[in-house]
C-alpha cells in the first residue's frame, strides 16, 4: 500500500481549525486526537468538534480515543462524521465486539497500543480491524520525541500482519517528522501521523508532500519489505 500522511489537528491552531484543516487537503486523513483527563492526563476536542470538522473539510477524519469507555462513546464519533476510529485496547472492555460495532456503523476500525503493551497477545484479534496503531510515544501530549525502541515492535507487528495475509493498516503515531517517517516506514509502518511537522511548518502542504515523498522513498529502497531496517 502507498504511505499515508495523517496531519494531526492537536498541533493545530485550535481557533481557526477550518483553515488548518483546508491547509492539508492533499493528506490522507486528518487526525483527531481526543483526550478526555482521564485514559491520558490532558484534555481535547469531543464529538461537537468532530462534527464541525467534518462539514469543514472533505478530508476523511480518523478519530484517536484517547479515553476511557470507548466502548461507549465510538459509535457517536461515527455519527459525528468519522470515518475512522481508533480505541485503545487497554481502556476497551470488550474489543472484538467494539471494533465490529464500528465496522457495522460504517467506519474502519482501528486499535491502539500505548508503547508497553505488546502486539502478541492480540494477534488473534487482527482480522477484526482494519488498522492497528503502535504508539511512538506515550499518549496523551503533542511534541514528544520519538521512540526508538518501538521500532522493533513496529516490525514484529508487519510480520503478524504479512503471516495472516491481512489488508491491515499500520499506523504510527508519535514524533513523526522527516527525521524519523523513514525509519518507520522501514520498519514496516503505512500510515503516518504527524503533528508539529505539519503544522509546525511554514508550509502544511509541502510539509505532507515531502513526508510521504520520505516514505515512498524508504519503501522502495532496495533490502526493504522483509522486516528489517536497513541503513540504520
Amino acid at each position: 500500500m502507498a504511505p499515508q500522511i495523517n496531519p494531526s489537528i492537536l498541533s493545530a491552531d485550535f481557533s481557526r481549525l477550518a483553515d488548518e484543516a483546508k491547509a492539508v487537503e492533499g493528506a490522507d486523513w486528518l487526525h483527531v486526537d481526543v483526550m478526555d483527563n482521564h485514559f491520558v492526563p490532558n484534555l481535547t476536542l469531543g464529538v461537537p468538534v468532530v462534527e464541525s470538522l467534518s462539514k469543514a473539510t472533505d478530508t476523511p477524519l480518523d478519530c484517536h480515543l484517547m479515553i476511557e469507555d470507548p466502548d461507549r462513546w465510538a459509535p457517536q464519533y461515527i455519527e459525528a462524521g468519522a470515518g475512522s476510529v481508533t480505541f485503545h485496547v487497554e481502556a476497551a472492555a470488550a474489543p472484538v465486539r467494539l471494533a465490529r460495532e464500528i465496522r457495522a456503523k460504517g467506519a474502519r476500525a482501528s486499535m491502539a497500543l500505548k508503547p508497553a503493551t505488546p502486539i502478541e497477545p492480540y494477534e488473534d484479534l487482527l482480522p477484526e480491524l482494519d488498522m492497528l496503531l503502535v504508539m511512538t510515544v506515550e499518549p496523551g501530549f503533542g511534541g514528544q520525541a520519538f521512540l526508538d525502541i518501538m521500532l522493533p515492535k513496529i516490525r514484529r507487528t508487519r510480520q503478524l500482519i504479512d503471516k495472516h495475509g491481512l489488508e491491515l493498516w499500520l499506523q504510527v503515531d508519535g514524533g513523526v517528522s522527516a527525521a524519523t517517517i523513514e525509519r518507520c516506514a522501514e520498519a514496516g509502518a503505512d500510515v503516518f501521523v504527524a503533528g508539529s511537522a505539519v503544522y509546525g511548518a511554514q508550509d502544511p502542504a509541502k510539509a505532507v508532500a515531502e513526508l510521504r515523498h520520505l516514505a515512498e522513498k524508504a519503501t522502495s529502497a532496495p533490502g526493504t519489505g522483509d522486516g528489517l531496517v536497513t541503513g540504520r
